[in-house]
């Protein structure tokens, strides 16, 4: 009678415990009622409940009896899935009851000797779930009173269906939370990157500048700026611009890390001007720094030129981006400028007048700096042709006698078009400088 009244006792608890699993959307707290259920239920000294991670093929825990006490960091615990009791337990997908852990070959007996605990009894459970996906593996340590008997292995299958279905529930519930905060984070870098471009290009008589950037991803590598000047130094608000400096960059890779460097330097190139320095000792400092500051294998590559709207005269700097290009519209013919310096970010080097160009534009005169993104744009096919330069120089071509807003979006309809509209598999930035 008293064994009917003990088995009657724990049906009801399990039978609380699945509608409050079912109530739970929280994973941590659905773990701690497993392994709380397991070790009540079932009269154990402890229980743990392992994680499946698919992805590197192992079971890992941080929630589990004895180990961490109360305020501790959680302490996570990981096996490779075929290791130990429990592994035994997820590759087999049965229920593994050992009355005596230390005559089980499978046992580590190295856990018991660092931390000063006995195993006796190991009862290990799979977790599955509807669709017979290994979820986790319980495990229930040292019944009190003796070795897992059948009642309890029976109890612990019909808490373990429980306990899977709410763990794939939670777990589902924490990837989805954590989705939406890395897209609400995403969300303003993107936003705090596209603060960083110009809005618009103040009018100066006699020139047409334009830019823009479309990212491969939410966010992009690549940077550009348009910055006006007046007598020498950035111009204030109201104040007519006498010149430009422009600039485009291209971080390696694409993404929120790539943003940072591009970012950075854009920064780095306006407390340049602010101090008055000239483009080239600007990009021999902003290159000391990046090498001081990316990791190997990161860099940037950069053009950097400044403008004379009185004269016409451009003065650039190129850090391995190119070609740019500038169509003379008297000969009708295209110059090709290769980068003068390796990219920044590899290693520091004292620059010299000697590593920049000097350019005078007459009228008619356009200059396209574009990053590679416009260039490597493959078509689709086996081959993957690419859109490279000569493409390039008869878009612009054509579209010479528009407004440098609608040659820039010529060069952008024609590279989609080429690709078939596929997503960018690179960022796309660039600048149209053309004297009117």
């Amino acid at each position: 009678m008293a064994a009917s009244r003990d088995e009657s006792r724990r049906t009801e608890r399990l039978i609380g415990l699945s509608r409050e699993l079912a109530a739970t959307g929280d994973l941590p707290s659905i773990l701690t009622l497993v392994i709380d259920a397991l070790r009540d239920l079932l009269d154990a000294d402890r229980a743990t409940v392992f994680e499946f991670d698919a992805k590197t093929d192992e079971l890992f825990t941080q929630v589990a009896h004895g180990i961490g006490g109360a305020g501790d960091a959680p302490k996570v615990i990981r096996i490779p899935k075929g290791t130990g009791i429990a592994g035994a337990a997820a590759t087999s997908r049965q229920l593994v009851n050992i009355p005596d852990a230390y005559e089980d070959p499978r046992f580590n007996r190295a856990v018991d000797q660092k931390t000063g605990y006995r195993t006796r009894t190991i009862l290990a459970i799979p977790l599955l779930d509807h669709d017979g996906q290994l979820v986790g593996v319980a495990q229930v340590l040292n019944r009190r009173d003796g070795a897992f008997d059948a009642a309890d292995e029976r109890l612990a299958q019909g808490l373990a269906a429980n306990a899977a279905v709410a763990m794939k529930r939670g777990r589902l519930i924490e990837d989805r939370i954590e989705r939406e905060r890395l897209e609400r984070e995403m969300d303003v870098a993107k936003s705090i990157q596209a603060e960083t471009f110009p809005d618009e290009v103040p009018p100066v008589a006699g020139w047409d500048i334009a830019g823009a950037s479309e990212p491969a991803e939410f966010c992009g590598g690549d940077a550009y700026d348009v910055i006006p000047l007046s007598e020498g130094a950035i111009a204030g608000p109201g104040t007519d611009p006498d010149g430009f400096v422009l600039m485009i960059a291209d971080a390696t890779g694409h993404g929120v890390a790539s943003a940072l460097s591009s970012v950075q330097m854009r920064g780095m190139l306006r407390l340049g001007l602010r101090l008055r320095q000239p483009i080239v000792k600007i990009a021999e400092e902003v290159n000391a720094q990046l090498s001081e500051d990316l990791p190997d294998g990161r860099f940037v590559t950069a053009w950097i030129a400044r403008l004379d709207c009185r004269s016409g005269h451009l003065h650039t700097v190129s850090a391995g981006q190119g070609p740019i290009l500038v169509y003379r519209r008297a000969t009708d013919d295209f110059e090709e400028y290769a980068a003068d310096i390796p990219p920044m970010g590899v290693f520091a080097l004292p620059y010299g007048e000697e590593d920049s160009r000097h350019l005078d534009l007459a009228s008619g005169d356009i200059v396209v700096a574009i990053t590679d993104g416009f260039y490597e744009a493959p078509a689709p096919g086996p081959d993957r042709e690419r859109f490279e330069i000569e493409r390039m120089k008869q878009v612009v071509r054509a579209a010479r006698d528009l407004p440098a807003a609608e040659i820039f979006h010529e060069i952008q309809r024609a590279v989609h078009d080429f690709s078939a509209h596929a997503p960018l598999e690179d960022d796309q930035t660039g600048l149209i400088v053309k004297r009117t």
